[in-house]
């Protein structure tokens, strides 16, 4: 299929509470409203305190379930998933949520985000002689839980029990009161990197988050009943009240007693990826106290500051960058109008087009408005330019509709490193602004001038919409990563070294 220029939208978790409910009902619900944060494959994993049942594939929310499928998954409590791979290839066998039987009962995990120092765990798995069936991280994780915690724990038993600091984590976890609730704390010593987890058991789901917060995860209240979710957005679908965002290293568990919180691990920094401000998140979410809409207007506010340019319209590309082109116009008080409408659902389709087609690209999700744009002096805000192949076919369309002049204007600085923490981000070989200065780059798609939104601008933008000091993750924008990435992630193959990391092959 023709690819936009964005970065990947990571996964989305959703977790639910709810005795007296049909909790498939709501998961289903809940996983629609989180669409936009993977589209390759979903999956539902329920309990009723005995039984677990479980319904995942490829595709769409609303193309994997049905009424017929739904109604088997019963129970009191469930956990969903949407799914864009990361780490791990599309296929069925990596599709979330994973869910096994262990000596204490069945144990399902569904993950958003990248572990770091996955190899390392994944090797010691197998040293240790669990089989792993996927090539996803979270599997890993599930494995860690469901197997024997004190050999993870305690290298007086013979085993490696370092975490990926190297530090050994002591400590038996089999004789809390809450197995699963100390096995999840001891699995956060062990893990670095980004994660948003939902974990199903028999009797309960639990909400974690990484100790930097890199990825959101929120509470909601639910008549009789408790939620978690990547966005709040899922919360207002099913009827639920927003309460707080997790905090970052953070553990709650929803069951019975209500909710319960504890720390699971220390947090060290707030480094909440700010992408999620720019792109991610969906614009009726809040994040940090604010909905995202408006910190997306601020941000085109700040643009409109910076970047100014003698026009006639601001024309955003749609949708993601219509608030920042809103905020753009309202700072520059050049009119918005639409320039160009979209298909919204030529992502909705599987079928492959042909030569002509792909040759065609952008034309197969946009089409100009001629009648707003002849004769005018443009201004084409985006949120974001990553590896630089729509926004040349964009600007030709805009002068096509009868545009006199095009000056793109990028609602974040450019992105000129890759993400490790569970975000698609493309390598240093496919971003337009790794090796290119801005005026290359405006040459490169034939723009009358460009111009990108400035990290302390966006941070100040960030800032001041929220009202908060919280610091955030921006390594795709300026190479600082809030943890330590091996070196090998850094390389283009990865996935060769993976193999020969483990085996010497």
């Amino acid at each position: 299929m023709w690819q936009d220029d964005k970065p990947h939208d990571e996964c989305g978790v959703f977790g639910v509470y709810a005795p007296g409910r049909d909790v498939a009902r709501l998961t289903f619900f809940g996983l629609y409203a989180l669409q936009h944060r993977g589209q390759e494959s979903a999956g539902i994993a329920t309990s009723d305190g005995r039984v677990t049942h479980n319904h995942k594939g490829m595709g769409l929310v609303a193309q994997i379930f049905n009424e017929d499928n739904l109604l088997p998954l019963r129970g009191h409590l469930a956990i969903g998933h949407n799914r864009y791979s990361t780490t791990g290839s599309s296929n069925l066998r990596n599709v979330q949520p994973y869910l096994i039987e262990t000596i204490y009962g069945p144990l399902g995990v569904a993950h958003n985000g990248n572990l770091t120092n996955a190899l390392h765990l994944r090797y010691q798995l197998l040293q240790r002689g669990v089989g792993l069936s996927s090539t996803s991280d979270t599997e890993v994780i599930t494995q860690i839980l469901a197997g024997p915690a004190q050999s993870w724990l305690n290298p007086a038993n013979g085993d490696n029990g370092v975490n990926g600091r190297g530090q050994a984590v002591m400590g038996s976890v089999d004789d809390e009161p809450d197995r699963w609730l100390a096995r999840i704390r001891a699995l956060m010593q062990l893990i670095e990197g980004a994660y948003s987890l939902a974990i199903l058991t028999r009797d309960a789901v639990y909400a974690v988050r990484d100790p930097l917060g890199l990825r959101p995860l929120c509470l909601g209240k639910l008549d009789g009943g408790y939620v978690v979710a990547s966005e709040s957005c899922a919360l207002l679908t099913i009827g639920a009240e927003f309460v707080r965002d997790v905090k970052p290293g953070e553990i709650v568990r929803l069951n019975e007693d209500g909710v319960h919180s504890s720390i699971g691990r220390p947090p060290e920094q707030r480094a909440l990826c700010i992408f999620e401000h720019v792109y991610f998140a969906r614009p009726d979410s809040l994040l940090e106290g604010k909905m995202v809409h408006q910190v997306r207007q601020e941000m085109g506010r700040q643009l409109a500051r910076e970047a100014p340019v003698e026009a006639d319209i601001v024309v955003g590309v749609p949708d993601s960058a219509t608030p920042h082109a809103i905020g753009f116009s309202l700072e520059s008080g050049l009119p918005y109008t639409e320039g160009l409408t979209k298909n919204r659902y030529i992502g909705r389709t599987f079928i492959q087009p042909d030569d002509h087609l792909r040759k065609i690209g952008v034309h197969l999700k946009y089409n100009p408005l001629q009648s707003n744009l002849e004769g005018k002096r443009v201004v084409l805000i985006d949120d974001s330019v990553v590896r630089g192949n729509t926004a040349g076919p964009l600007v030709q369309l805009l002068r096509e509709g009868g545009a006199a002049e095009v000056h793109m204007r990028v609602a974040s600085p450019p992105v000129r490193h890759p993400c490790f923490m569970g975000v698609d981000m493309a390598t240093y070989s496919q971003l337009i602004a790794h090796e290119r200065s801005i005026e290359d780059i405006a040459r490169h798609i034939g723009a009358d001038s460009l111009a990108y939104l400035s990290l302390a601008g966006m941070q100040a933008a960030v800032h001041t919409a929220t009202r908060s000091t919280n610091s955030h993750c921006t390594a795709c924008f300026s190479g600082n990563y809030p943890i330590n990435i091996p070196e090998w992630l850094f390389e283009e193959d990865r996935e060769k070294l993976i193999f020969e990391e483990m085996w010497g092959e």
